[in-house]
């Protein structure tokens, strides 16, 4: 063969290695604990596994113990994509330009409730009930938790005693034990422990959902792939139903969104933000 013809052939032979291997430059992807880290590895796992094919390019998990750090991971692009709360979005886009790429949909609805949970067995009936009891929270970076039950009506600076536990899970179990009277959790944790414990006595208004972002270094083209991976997402495909139950029993897809649909978040955390007048 002519040497010319052979170097054209021994290109094009790379070339096709290469674009078939795809990207082998790692992704990581952080989130929100909302559980130990042990478990909130088995749960995003699969949701990598499947990045990592529709992508071309391998995806890591990156995950955080807290809040705080899950923020300041993708504020710092330690990580490129992230799982995250309303809040800790706000946070993350308002620290470091952090960009929206897709909202959880729960059930159906493209929407979730944090509910305020008492035991099976307890005599509290009605949110009044809980002045002068134990309260259990879960991340202290959780603003809206707080916003919530400040907006339910009940004076957070009426209970007995407030702990901040971390995970839901750490949370029912707390008010389940009896350590505490009352706690909040996110709606799909307070359903799984209804009829199982626990009752529910307060649920807030549908609010926007957990989501996914990306950090703002990465660019408009991959933001799109990666857009494109998670609304590929299809309630139908039993392989993809794995993937999204995975990271929640009760998710059923993901759907577009965009920022102004969190403004109702950045108007709940005032109520916790804004310092109050003395008496």
């Amino acid at each position: 063969m002519h040497p010319v013809r052979l170097l054209i052939v021994l290109c094009c032979g790379l070339f096709y290695t290469y674009a078939c291997a795809g990207n082998t430059e790692e992704l990581r992807m952080g989130s929100v604990a909302n559980d130990i880290p042990t478990v909130m590895h088995q749960r995003l796992q699969p949701l990598a596994e499947y990045l990592s094919q529709e992508l071309h390019q391998p995806v890591v998990l990156q995950l955080s113990s807290d809040m705080a750090s899950a923020i300041k991971e993708i504020v710092n692009q330690h990580v490129q994509i992230s799982y995250l709360t309303p809040v800790a979005y706000l946070q993350a886009h308002q620290l470091g330009q952090a960009r929206l790429v897709a909202k959880c949909v729960t059930d159906g609805k493209s929407s979730f409730q944090l509910m305020i949970v008492v035991r099976q067995d307890s005599p509290i009936k009605q949110l009044n009930e809980l002045a002068g009891k134990s309260f259990a929270f879960g991340d202290p970076a959780a603003k809206l938790q707080k916003s919530v039950v400040a907006l339910s009506g009940v004076k957070i600076d009426k209970f007995s005693e407030i702990r901040y536990l971390g995970h839901y899970d750490n949370i029912a179990r707390g008010v389940l034990s009896g350590d505490f009277d009352a706690g909040i959790l996110k709606d799909t944790d307070a359903i799984k422990w209804e009829g199982k414990g626990l009752r529910i006595i307060y649920s807030s208004p549908a609010l926007p959902p957990y989501n996914i972002v990306v950090n703002r270094e990465v660019s408009e083209a991959l933001s799109a792939q990666i857009k494109a991976a998670f609304l590929k997402l299809d309630r139908n495909n039993p392989h993809h139903m794995t993937v999204i139950q995975s990271l929640d029993k009760e998710y059923t897809g993901f759907a577009p969104t965009s920022d102004a649909e969190y403004d109702i978040i950045r108007k709940m955390i005032k109520l916790v933000d804004t310092p109050r007048p003395s008496p």
